[in-house]
């Protein structure tokens, strides 16, 4: 490709994209550390200035660009699906199974950020990426509840979620076969705590129980208006 052609394209294309995807080829020798993020601004051209405001932190604003750039991928993919067809429990692992897919381009990447985001420094970042995945996720299924189920649903499923990811990073069967049965038994665990939760919406003395929680939750809000992109989810993009 001619030199034309090179700075024809170049400025057309999106600065936070070109400077990820310079880093990307760094993170499994040097992390995402400012190593990577110096590498990155010498590889993608871009100046200083335009690397350093998109990511003021360096190589940790890079790990959560590469993750939130994964649930984004995983949003568009499962729009092109006819979730409606699957039963509930299906729908829920097809998004989780997806989103770990998607990262599973970038192994190396992912298992960087988890080290990086388990730092106590780092840790409250790490757990916005995760509840911004499941958040994501219950958007991309139509999730509506504006009490307390709002934040219980993505709890349970950051849980469900994070401790996918690590049992996937240790696997080495064949199509990660082991992972997405893993995945299985914990959606599993999920439904019938949901069943429980229906039990105890019937029991007087459990609502009684749980008043004091609702009462605390309350004084929080869901975001009604702008689900997708809350601020407050481990890294991995790229099917």
């Amino acid at each position: 490709m001619s030199d034309a052609q090179n700075n024809d394209a170049t400025p057309s294309a999106d600065p936070k994209s070109l400077l990820l995807e310079a880093a990307m080829p760094h993170v499994a020798f040097d992390g995402w550390s400012d190593a990577t993020f110096k590498a990155a601004v010498a590889d993608s051209g871009l100046d200083s200035e335009t690397a350093h405001a998109i990511a003021p932190r360096r190589g940790l604003d890079l790990a959560i660009i590469f993750h939130k750039q994964g649930d984004e991928e995983m949003v568009a993919a499962m729009a092109q699906l006819d979730l409606n067809a699957l039963r509930y429990r299906d729908r829920v692992i097809a998004c989780v199974r997806k989103r770990i897919e998607i990262a599973g381009a970038d192994r190396e990447a992912v298992r960087r950020g988890v080290t990086l985001f388990a730092l106590p420094f780092n840790a409250a970042e790490g757990a916005k990426l995760i509840w911004g995945t499941a958040d994501a996720i219950w958007t991309v299924l139509g999730d509506t509840s504006n009490d307390y189920n709002w934040y219980s649903k993505r709890t349970i499923l950051s849980g469900v979620y994070s401790s996918t990811v690590l049992f996937w990073l240790g696997d080495d069967s064949e199509g990660a076969e082991r992972t997405w049965e893993f995945l299985d038994r914990r959606i599993d665990g999920v439904m019938q705590f949901e069943k429980v939760k229906a039990q105890m919406r019937g029991n007087k003395l459990a609502q009684l129980a749980l008043w004091g929680p609702k009462q605390a939750l309350s004084l929080v809000k869901p975001p009604s208006a702008t689900r997708t992109g809350t601020p407050v989810g481990l890294p991995g993009r790229r099917s």
